[in-house]
């Protein structure tokens, strides 16, 4: 039951904030909706989002000193206070309100503690698009630190597939230059994907900015990497018997993946499979799993 109310999560605060998403009941409960005063309101620490750009903050102040904010901030009241509210959601119109001189703000109080507040700021900003990888990394990160989640848990309560969970993660490995361009924009989630496949990221990363290369040109080098070339096989050509062959050839076209039979003379062996990226791995873990009934 806990499990179906995570997952309802993103649904629930899509539908509380107006997108086309099927309602469904948050872990956290709606209280009242009031206007209050926009100094009772305070940023939530834990809130992954910490860039906010200039431009778009001074478009959105100039909307609201037309029309008025018109969208609640979605808050949760400060333990042992009367009047402190903590921003949920909405940290980026509460603070396009200060700019527009906006003395009162509308809200929408809910019931939350830490990990709801955590789950659902995160939820916004990425349903949104608003956060760079390396916030939404950040962020993916601090909900495993602080309350054990796993990368499954992460995929069903954002919505987003756990191979899209594990290469966000995998972008905190990258040297902290790269992840500086990462967030700003000069470099894409794409092209840190590339970069972490290259023994000297940050160099490439200053190159592929400066002369503009694209996610593409960064695949090309990293496949030109000593790491990446193909070994030379110590093994005589011809060196596995027709039935071998025939065999990797049936589970090369029934799985879709490259697999490889070392068969040795006693009988003992491996079988290996080769897999690019995660989806293909997940594709493969999910057929594997209907076929031996590992999911119930």
């Amino acid at each position: 039951m806990a499990e179906e109310s995570r997952r309802g999560l993103g649904r629930g605060l899509a539908a509380l904030l107006g997108d086309n998403a099927p309602q469904a009941e948050p872990r956290a409960t709606a209280q009242d909706q009031r206007l209050v005063p926009i100094e009772y309101l305070r940023p939530n620490a834990r809130n992954p989002r910490k860039a906010f750009n200039e431009e778009a903050l001074e478009e959105l102040a100039s909307s609201i000193r037309e029309r008025g904010l018109i969208q609640p901030i979605v808050v949760r009241l400060v333990p042992h206070t009367v009047n402190a509210y903590e921003i949920i959601a909405g940290e980026r119109r509460w603070r396009a309100a200060q700019r527009a001189n906006l003395h009162t703000v509308p809200i929408h109080v809910m019931e939350a503690d830490d990990r709801t507040v955590m789950e659902l700021a995160i939820i916004e900003n990425v349903q949104r698009a608003d956060l760079n990888p390396i916030e939404e990394a950040m962020g993916y990160e601090q909900l495993m630190g602080d309350f054990s989640y796993t990368q499954n848990d992460l995929a069903q309560i954002i919505g987003k597939s756990r191979s899209h969970v594990a290469n966000t993660l995998r972008l905190m490995k990258l040297p902290e230059l790269t992840k500086k361009l990462l967030a700003d924009g000069s470099l894409t989630a794409g092209h840190a994907r590339a970069l972490l496949a290259l023994p000297d990221p940050d160099a490439v990363a200053q190159r592929a900015v400066s002369q503009g290369l694209s996610v593409r040109d960064l695949e090309k080098l990293s496949q030109e990497a000593p790491e990446h070339k193909p070994k030379k096989s110590h093994k005589p050509a011809g060196d596995k018997d027709p039935n071998t062959r025939m065999l990797e050839q049936q589970l090369n076209e029934a799985t879709g993946l490259t697999v490889v039979i070392d068969h040795k003379e006693n009988g003992s062996g491996q079988l290996v499979v080769k897999y690019k990226t995660l989806d293909q791995l997940d594709a493969l873990v999910e057929r594997l799993g209907r076929s031996l009934n590992l999911n119930g």
